[in-house]
């Protein structure tokens, strides 16, 4: 299978982008574009650094409710955007679980936790723990484990095929990280407004019924992943059976809004046949 949906990236109003596709099994059903080109992956970097949390907890080096963050929040929490952090500052906005806010401070406390819990800084404990066993060597973070990641499509294809079938992790623990955590709050999804409720697991947003969202109409609610202002998005559709993955060199913006939920129906449609 090659996908020619994926050739709709060009008709992006951007300078590059390459997208592929990998199904469940991991198999990659298509591929477009520079995919063995770096970019910068803005908040796509958090499901990245949520799996590594994820392994420090089943190595027992961390647990998922043990205090983290601002009082009375928990790993939990933070990995949830519940603890009540402010969006880019150590401001406490809310009682941790009340409230989703989404939080780039929250996974650098996340990331400072791990730290200080391995003895080992968060970027190296990343590499070891996800990045070299997946064999994504062109991968590599740079500063903020919230945003400053750096990578490839064919390396994220190695990450997305991880999470839909997991060596690394337990499944049972990639189940929990991609089913609702603290149901039924509201909050704000960067981009697009105001979300009633404001679905996420943890590490990974989870379509629901969000609407406006990044992803198509077609996606099926339990669709998760993150998208970045760098104009960067993964998604992995459960009920697809298969995984997305698109880098450009464009900030997010209108333009995104516009072309990128067709083109995930266009994928979506020509993987159904």
């Amino acid at each position: 299978m090659s996908l020619q949906s994926l050739a709709l990236t060009e008709n992006w109003p951007v300078p590059t982008a390459a997208a592929a596709v990998v199904l469940s099994d991991g198999t990659l059903a298509g591929s477009h574009g520079p995919t063995g080109q770096r970019f910068p992956l803005a908040s796509v970097t958090k499901p990245l650094a949520a799996y590594a949390v994820l392994v420090a907890y089943e190595e027992g080096a961390i647990d998922l409710d043990e205090p983290a963050g601002p009082e009375g929040a928990t790993v939990r929490h933070l990995l949830a955007h519940t603890s009540g952090l402010a969006f880019d500052e150590s401001r406490v906005m809310a009682a941790p679980g009340t409230r989703r806010i989404y939080s780039n401070t929250g996974f650098e406390a996340l990331g400072d936790h791990v730290a200080k819990a391995t003895d080992i800084p968060f970027a190296e404990y990343l590499h070891q723990a996800v990045l070299e066993p997946l064999g994504m060597a062109s991968t590599s973070l740079e500063g903020s484990p919230a945003k400053d990641g750096v990578s490839t499509v064919d390396d994220l294809v190695r990450f997305a095929a991880e999470v839909q079938a997991p060596r690394l992790l337990d499944a049972r623990t990639v189940l929990d990280a991609m089913t609702v955590s603290y149901p039924g709050l509201t909050g704000i999804l960067p981009g697009y407004g105001h979300q009633r409720p404001n679905d996420w697991g943890l590490g990974f947003e989870i379509r629901d019924a969000k609407s406006p969202h990044w992803t198509g109409a077609s996606s099926s609610p339990r669709t998760f992943g993150h998208f970045g202002q760098s104009g960067t998005f993964l998604w992995i559709d459960p009920d697809a059976r298969a995984a997305c993955v698109a880098l450009t060199d464009r900030a997010f913006g209108p333009w995104a809004v516009e072309a990128w939920p067709p083109f995930t129906d266009a994928v979506l449609t020509e993987l159904r046949g």
